[in-house]
């Protein structure tokens, strides 16, 4: 429970609990505190949508966010897992249902975090400003290094990249 308290994870698939969006972000950390709960809906980039809505925080969710886009419903599952400040941030295809900018502003708000982020995801945009990216092939890894070392090399990242620019 204590390591658990440490880590944050945003799983690839959006599970909302049929409750406010308050009750969503805090989840589990019944002593947040207001401002907490806003600075992860900012970090998330889903303050501003939720000041919008007449409810704002007490704005019910269904289990699948039905009030909320996909977008802003995986923006709330981010903001929840930065409740706590934890260490570890687990992002798995955390900004898929994001748009690009979106998905830029939000790993550029993570990135000023002082918690270690291991990230796992298809888009490049969300690799780039990686320390170090493993390349995995059948559960194995084949390739690791910096976005532009793997690029330097003929390899497995490579031909992803081209692939996805193409």
């Amino acid at each position: 429970k204590q390591v658990r308290r440490e880590i944050g994870a945003v799983p690839q698939s959006v599970r909302l609990h049929p409750q406010d969006i308050w009750d969503n972000i805090v989840a589990h950390h019944e002593g947040a505190a207001v401002e907490e709960v806003w600075k992860a809906a900012r970090t998330a980039e889903i303050e501003s949508e939720v000041k919008s809505m007449p409810m704002g925080l007490m704005t019910m969710v269904g289990t699948s966010g039905s009030v909320l886009s996909g977008g802003e419903s995986q923006r709330v599952t981010i903001a929840r897992s930065l409740i706590g400040s934890p260490r570890i941030m687990l992002l798995d295809e955390a900004t898929n249902w994001l748009d690009n900018e979106s998905q830029a502003e939000v790993m550029r708000n993570l990135a000023l975090l002082s918690s270690t982020r291991i990230v796992i995801a298809h888009r490049l945009s969300t690799l780039e400003q990686a320390d170090c990216i493993y390349v995995m092939r059948a559960g194995k890894v084949v390739q690791s290094g910096t976005f532009d070392e793997l690029m330097a090399v003929d390899g497995v990242f490579r031909e992803l990249v081209r692939r996805q620019i193409a």
